[in-house]
């Protein structure tokens, strides 16, 4: 019985605190949903606050913006305003002084009316006075003019071929004495000095001894070093020294320089002369490159061919009448220069004329032909202008002088010749006859190479020993003998040497 009342009990206490839990629940709920309504109530109010103060701040700036814009309105229609009246104003001053224009063109040309009705009665009035005239005078204006012109002419004829012949001789001693002060001023503005070529050089021996290393076992050294070189070497008592002749300076250059490197080097024998040589002549080439690069920064013409300037470069190694060649043709372009600043002429025409005026003389030993017109092919093939091929190619007169500047060229290149000291003729004759010796030979079929030595008392033929045998070389000698007779002129007697060597080459391996 307890038991059943303890848990009706406990059931109705659990029961009773779930009833009193609930009721507290809801209470605490709807305490908090007071809350939460209360929050959203005043932040709507808050919005509607904020929304109204935007829009009556919106409504501000938006009258603000409404003044300003139709302050501005009022202001351009006034300036409207003001730059219609303006132009309503020039309209009419413009209209006025069109009326004003108008009225002046037609009192001009009133005007002009009454001057050509009245120039047109001066006129006749001239033609009645003329025709009056020449009834009297029994002869026409002309007549008259004619005869008066007879009778002044031959009052005055004497004074007037005297005035004429003073003006001419005037004028021919101011020519002749400006052309004196530019030619004077030229040639002192350039002022270079003269040499003449030689036809040997010196080599220098440090002992005496070398003399016999030189010449060799039974003269071979000195006979493999004539052939490769095309020169005489002289051998002969001066101490410490040897000379080197040859009319080519090209030769004698290549000689000289192989010769001082075997001297330094000791060993002179026939396959260390000709590996000196071969050296030598590679050597000499460069310089042919450094002469033509220095003769065009010497004149200032720096836009030449490299083939062109090659060519310059030989003219180093070849002479005129003893005179360099080069030297001459850097000398006629810089007075060239000057002559053509004085007359106001084409400089870089006339600078470039100059210097490349002789250029054929480059290659005329090799090729047949005047060096002038070897000299035109070879500017027309590196494209050089034709006005300074026109400019260059009279200076010898085989062409007519057609431009001032070819006419300058023509007399720097007098100039530069007629120098004091600059060329002999002996010796550009005696130069031409060695060549021709050497050219007889080579004419003939068998022959490797000739050289003019002993100051051409001798030629030295060297020839192809599969094509010319011992028997064909002694007719050879006298064939060359007989040519050279007959169209040579020289004094004296001239040796031919032909010389045969056979040589053979093995290998041991």
């Amino acid at each position: 019985m307890n038991s059943t009342i303890q848990t009706l009990l406990v059931f109705l206490t659990f029961l009773t605190g779930i009833i009193l839990g609930y009721y507290v629940r809801q209470s605490l709920v709807k305490k908090k949903k007071g809350t939460i309504e209360a929050k959203l109530e005043k932040k709507i109010q808050q919005t509607k606050e904020e929304a109204e103060r935007i829009l009556k701040e919106a409504q501000q700036k938006a009258d603000q913006i409404i003044t300003k814009a139709q302050e501005e309105f009022r202001q351009r229609r006034e300036e409207l305003s003001q730059t219609e009246r303006v132009l309503l104003k020039r309209e009419q001053t413009l209209d006025q002084k069109i009326i004003q224009q108008e009225q002046r063109e037609r009192e001009f040309e009133e005007k002009l009316k009454k001057i050509k009705e009245i120039k047109e009665k001066l006129e006749q009035k001239e033609i009645e006075l003329k025709k009056r005239l020449e009834e009297l005078a029994r002869m026409s204006e002309k007549e008259a003019k004619d005869e008066l012109l007879k009778q002044v002419e031959k009052e005055y004829e004497l004074d007037i071929i005297n005035r004429i012949q003073k003006l001419q001789k005037e004028g021919e001693e101011k020519y002749a004495q400006k052309a004196k002060e530019l030619l004077s001023l030229a040639i002192q503005r350039y002022a270079a000095s003269q040499s003449q070529e030689i036809t040997t050089s010196v080599v220098n021996l440090p002992s005496e001894e070398i003399k016999g290393r030189i010449i060799g076992k039974e003269g071979r050294n000195i006979k493999v070093f004539e052939e490769l070189t095309g020169v005489e070497v002289i051998v002969d008592d001066t101490p410490e020294s040897v000379v080197i002749s040859s009319f080519n300076p090209i030769r004698r250059e290549v000689a000289k320089i192989a010769l001082e490197k075997l001297i330094k080097d000791g060993r002179i024998q026939p396959a260390r002369i000709e590996e000196y040589v071969q050296k030598a002549r590679e050597e000499i080439e460069q310089k042919i490159k450094e002469y033509g690069q220095k003769a065009i920064f010497d004149t200032g013409i720096l836009d030449l061919p490299e083939g062109i300037i090659n060519l310059l470069g030989r003219l180093y190694f070849r002479t005129s009448y003893g005179q360099n060649v080069l030297l001459h043709s850097i000398e006629v372009a810089e007075l060239s220069g000057f002559l053509a600043s004085e007359l106001g002429a084409n400089v870089e025409v006339a600078k470039k004329a100059g210097l490349l005026h002789d250029i054929g003389k480059a290659i005329d030993q090799q090729i047949e032909g005047p060096h002038v017109e070897l000299g035109i092919k070879i500017l027309e093939k590196f494209n050089i202008p034709k006005e300074i091929i026109d400019a260059m190619k009279a200076h010898h007169e085989e062409y007519q002088a057609q431009t001032i500047e070819a006419i300058i060229v023509k007399v720097a290149d007098q100039i530069s010749g007629s120098r004091p000291g600059a060329r002999k003729d002996t010796l550009e004759n005696y130069l031409k006859r060695l060549k021709s010796l050497e050219d007889i030979a080579l004419s003939f079929s068998g022959v490797k190479t000739a050289y003019a030595i002993q100051a051409g008392r001798e030629i030295r033929v060297f020839v192809k020993p599969e094509e010319i045998g011992d028997l064909e070389a002694y007719k050879l000698a006298r064939d060359i003998a007989h040519r050279i007779e007959q169209e040579l002129n020289y004094p004296g007697e001239i040796k031919v040497t032909v010389i045969r060597e056979t040589r053979v080459i093995e290998y041991a391996r």
